[in-house]
């Protein structure tokens, strides 16, 4: 019997799920963000572990094909729920049980048992993953990501709060789920607080970075002879959703107070954003450009589009600094990805950043938004290329720790945890008379 319930918890194939965001769309474009770049590289890496996976997405193109093999052993499945273009990510919960039937057909046309977990992100997804995982009788091993209490929490000015039904339908998904994976022990912390998570259900696994692809390559100055940047520059980069949250509007108030009490300053000075508008910025795409001419530094920013990984390789490289002026992050992956390009990161004291960057050694955590502050901080290293390039080393170094194999053998670890304990519990309740 030993056997058996052995065979019984060995994990061979898993459903993924992604409702409202792709894995193949462009991270840094409309919802599209750290979470498409976590789970592209993670079924990737459990792939390479021999573990097969089918991402579930909501098609939002009538020419997108109805499955895509991202490589071997990672399919991309587009489900139809709803109509394909004009929904915003808070419009998708009625589209939940037309998402839900999508997935549960795919399944139905499998042999019985095609499934062995369901691993769903973001509370959209939790809530379609618990009823799959109880029509199949797998585990569901659910990933927030953000979470709307903590969210809540910590608005920028003007953005919009959550709404009750997010609360609701995440309370739901925390309850039903066999296992949640955090990214941090503060995150992990925060489902207990704020979801009552029972502790023994919740394993902490750190996102990795692709250390491949980001990586110190030929060094700054090579970096930025591709890009057209001066050599001497002091450019502090912001790449990721244009919004609120996310507090580029800091950085642009920061830029201006280093100016405007270091004018030679002016003359060096690069400040490139790279993304694009989302969330509650998405109403109001120009806000930020409107915001760099009020505050007379329109001729220091660079807007840009999101940039593919490799271009957004070389910008973190040839940057001075990347700069997360966030008001909440779960993990913050560019944190990581841009430290392994070896470029020092100065971000807000908040969430998983407290984790990502070692703050004195690797880079910056400033506590709060006050410009001021977050001008003294830029302002050490626009002014210190030693410190800069020391930071910068001691952040390759640490980034070596954050790979995405590492990430996917404990992921793995969890799925084999929660389809055990599955296993015993069935076990035990086979052995009632």
């Amino acid at each position: 019997m030993p056997h058996d319930r052995h065979r019984a918890t060995a994990i061979r194939r898993i459903a993924m799920l992604s409702v409202h965001t792709s894995p193949l769309h462009q991270p840094g474009t409309g919802d599209a963000g750290g979470m498409n770049v976590y789970i592209v590289q993670l079924a990737r890496h459990l792939a390479a572990r021999g573990i097969e996976v089918e991402i579930f997405t909501r098609a939002t193109s009538g020419a997108q094909p109805p499955l895509v093999r991202l490589e071997d052993g990672v399919l991309v499945r587009h489900v139809e729920a709803g109509p394909y273009e004009g929904l915003r990510k808070e419009d998708l919960s009625a589209q939940l049980c037309a998402f839900t039937h999508g997935v549960l057909a795919a399944e139905a046309a499998r042999d019985i048992g095609h499934y062995d977990l369901v691993h769903s992100h973001y509370w959209l997804s939790g809530q379609v993953g618990w009823l799959a995982a109880e029509r199949w009788g797998v585990p569901l091993v659910h990933s927030m990501h953000t979470m709307a209490k903590v969210k809540n929490a910590h608005l920028a000015a003007g953005d919009t709060p959550e709404p009750a039904v997010r609360v609701i339908g995440e309370q739901q998904v925390v309850d039903a789920s066999d296992r949640l994976i955090a990214n941090t022990e503060a995150e992990a912390a925060e489902l207990e607080r704020h979801y009552s998570a029972d502790p023994s259900r919740v394993a902490v696994v750190h996102p990795g970075a692709d250390l491949d692809l980001f990586n110190p390559g030929r060094g700054r100055a090579d970096a930025r002879a591709r890009l057209g940047l001066p050599g001497d520059a002091a450019v502090l980069l912001f790449a990721g959703r244009i919004q609120p949250l996310k507090g580029p509007d800091v950085l642009l108030r920061a830029a201006a107070r280093l100016v405007e009490a270091d004018p030679a300053l002016r003359a060096r000075l690069i400040v490139p954003v790279i993304g694009g508008p989302s969330g509650s910025g998405a109403s109001r795409p120009a806000w930020l450009h409107r915001l760099a001419d009020r505050l007379g530094i329109a001729d220091l920013v660079r807007f840009l589009p999101a940039a593919p990984q490799e271009r957004l390789a070389d910008w973190f490289r040839a940057a001075t600094a990347l700069v997360m002026p966030s008001y909440n992050e779960s993990f913050g992956l560019t944190a990581i990805e841009a430290q392994a390009c070896g470029t020092p990161v100065v971000a807000t004291a908040v969430g998983g950043l407290s984790v990502a960057v070692s703050d004195g050694r690797t880079g910056l955590l400033v506590p709060g938004h006050d410009p001021d502050a977050w001008a003294a901080a830029l302002g050490r290293l626009a002014r210190d290329p030693g410190l800069v390039e020391r930071m910068g080393s001691a952040a390759a170094l640490r980034a070596l720790r954050f790979g995405w194999s590492a990430a996917a053998e404990a992921t793995a670890e969890v799925y084999a945890d929660a389809a055990a304990a599955r296993s015993a519990v069935a076990w035990a309740r086979s052995l009632r008379p």
